[in-house]
């Protein structure tokens, strides 16, 4: 049930589908493993989202250690999730167009500092609430909508001369 949803988050925040799959994996290993931690109260799915986050921005983190001078330059921003819905009238053209924007727009959301990529990977591709947000990566609601400002605003620059 939620096998395809943690891979497309894991793949947007590692841009990798091995460690995508690695990641998805090691989330499942871990909901096994502590089953018996599990809070009946929460909604499953934000616990499964969470362990999963966190496990991208582990590996996230151990990788920005190798490539540090890539960190300075991702401060990247701008986009809302509405460009990535599709139009009802659907061209060769306009999908091929929608296709190249969709990848300026994934590879732009890929340069994103971690805490600014996460919150806008689960808002726009995942479509989650500004409050399962929250509880996803266990911040404060005003936060998340604060990162979720300013990471539109890192992809509005990043994108302003693309699109």
């Amino acid at each position: 049930m939620y096998k395809d949803k943690l891979y497309h988050l894991a793949y947007r925040m590692t841009g990798n589908r091995q460690e995508a799959e690695d990641v998805v994996q090691e989330a499942f290993l871990r909901v096994y493993k502590n089953l018996d931690r599990y809070d009946e109260n929460q909604k499953f799915s934000t616990w499964i989202y969470r362990i999963t986050t966190n496990l991208c921005i582990d590996r996230l983190r151990k990788r920005k250690a190798i490539y540090s001078l890539d960190a300075e330059s991702s401060d990247h921003e701008g986009l809302d999730g509405y460009a990535m819905l599709p139009s009802d009238d659907r061209t060769p053209e306009t999908e091929m167009l929608q296709s190249e924007t969709q990848k300026i727009i994934h590879e732009a959301i890929a340069t994103l500092p971690v805490k600014y990529k996460s919150v806008m990977i689960l808002r726009y591709l995942q479509d989650l609430s500004l409050q399962e947000i929250s509880e996803v990566l266990e911040l404060p609601v005003t936060t998340v909508k604060t990162r979720v400002h300013r990471g539109r605003e890192f992809l509005r620059k990043k994108l302003e001369h693309k699109l």
